[in-house]
């Protein structure tokens, strides 16, 4: 009885465990009334990421600027589409443009790269959709 109680505790905790450690789902990126571009930014240390999402249409032309502060090379960024094939696999770009090649959500993982004398920064992400 007192290791069936274990057995069961144990698979509880591990559920409840695994339950929070989900990555948390991609902030939205909304567009204001008019515009054609979204200005975001964040703080990131060493290796960690920003999760974004936007929406297209096939044939728009989508740009995407990263920049940091302090200046310098800090950030790089993934760009995936959902349901079909788009990806950056982490280039070093700082500005990136594309045609849209379908219409549905595109990823953009935001991350900062490691680095010894500067473990922390602010980036600043301009997503452009004409």
């Amino acid at each position: 009885m007192k290791t069936k109680f274990i057995v069961i505790s144990a698979i509880l905790l591990c559920s409840f465990i695994n339950a929070f450690a989900q990555k948390a789902e991609p902030l939205r990126i909304q567009f204001a009334r008019g515009k054609t571009s979204a200005n975001l930014s964040g703080t990131l240390s060493n290796n960690q990421e920003m999760h974004y999402v936007f929406g297209a249409k096939a044939g728009q032309k989508i740009s995407l600027k990263v920049t940091s502060q302090p200046k310098g090379n800090f950030f790089d960024f993934d760009l995936q589409g959902d349901n079909f094939e788009l990806s950056t696999e982490y280039d070093y770009y700082t500005n990136y443009s594309f045609t849209a090649p379908e219409t549905g959500d595109y990823f953009v993982f935001v991350r900062k790269r490691p680095t010894e004398n500067t473990t922390k920064a602010k980036f600043f992400l301009t997503l452009t959709i004409k």
